[in-house]
């Protein structure tokens, strides 16, 4: 029983705060239309994505994270070129520790393979971590603070986290902040929720398809707005989102890098970019999500004693 409440309580710390954990996220996306600056040519850009995490507890007090995540990008780099896919995936490896009723920490390592998958080599492999730590202000708000830094093709990209998780009284409105990575607002009412959410991407993947020697730095901003339906006591969910989205994909010789890269911003960048500026989209995703209903959990428990 203690270590059952053990990872009820431990789980949120994980990632946010909240009342939940999503164990299990699948995603599949498309924009409309995305012109390629100064031409008449334009693409799609069709992307799928998958998320895992399993937590495994140790003690009363820590947790080693395992899990990992996988995304696909289909696209064409270049004006009336062939389409191209780029790959990612990720291993998610760290460790979680709560320090009091207040504190919590995690720290996990996030190694990963970006490229086309054409040779895979050691120049698709990149090095990534992130450390969160949580203030539980008050049962219904939380706050976080942490650093995300990262490897890429183009050099190294970090950037602070500040956000905190927000639950109304009535558990009917949301706000789930970590800026500036992503938002996410939103209203239940009934088996329906219905909100607003942005994301921001910045990643690179190798590629050497056909000798090619180059890489793509995808910088991606995503604003939406989603209906989603809620099932079994909302631990199945299945959102539908419109929205746009940036999607630019810059293409760049392997080895031209830039000094840092410090969340929007960019330091000694004198690299000359090989492909038109791809402009945003709007888009069209659907997401299903298994999630892990914490509060549902404890009132259960506490029936069963």
């Amino acid at each position: 029983m203690k270590k059952l409440l053990f990872v009820l309580f431990l789980l949120p710390a994980l990632l946010h705060g909240q009342e939940y954990v999503d164990l299990l996220k699948v995603g599949y996306g498309q924009t409309f239309n995305n012109d390629f600056e100064g031409t008449n040519s334009s693409t799609q850009v069709k992307t799928f994505d998958a998320d895992l995490t399993l937590p495994l507890v140790l003690n009363d007090k820590h947790a080693i994270i395992t899990g990992g995540a996988f995304s696909r990008n289909n696209l064409q780099l270049f004006p009336q070129g062939e389409f191209t896919s780029l790959y990612s995936s990720t291993l998610k490896v760290g460790w979680a520790a709560t320090w009091n009723e207040r504190w919590s920490s995690t720290l996990v390592a996030l190694p990963k393979i970006a490229s086309d998958y054409a040779d895979i080599d050691g120049d698709d492999f990149y090095l990534g971590g992130v450390i969160l730590l949580k203030y539980q202000k008050r049962k219904n708000l939380a706050y976080r603070f942490g650093f995300y830094a990262s490897s890429e093709a183009f050099g190294v990209f970090s950037t602070p986290i500040f956000g905190w998780y927000y639950l109304s009284p009535n558990s009917q409105f949301e706000m789930d902040v970590s800026l500036p990575v992503s938002v996410d607002i939103n209203y239940t009412q009934g088996i329906f929720t219905y909100g607003l959410d942005y994301t921001g991407i910045g990643r690179s993947f190798n590629i050497d398809e056909n000798n090619a020697n180059v890489y793509a730095d995808l910088s991606s901003l995503e604003f939406a707005s989603y209906l989603q339906f809620n099932l079994l006591e909302k631990s199945v969910l299945l959102k539908a989102k419109f929205g746009y989205s940036s999607n630019d994909f810059e293409v760049y010789n392997q080895g031209e890098k830039i000094d840092l890269g410090l969340a929007a911003f960019s330091f000694g960048d004198d690299r000359t970019q090989l492909n038109p500026n791809i402009n945003g989209g709007l888009f069209l995703r659907f997401e299903a999500v298994y999630r892990f209903n914490i509060s549902e959990k404890e009132k259960d428990s506490e029936k069963k004693e």
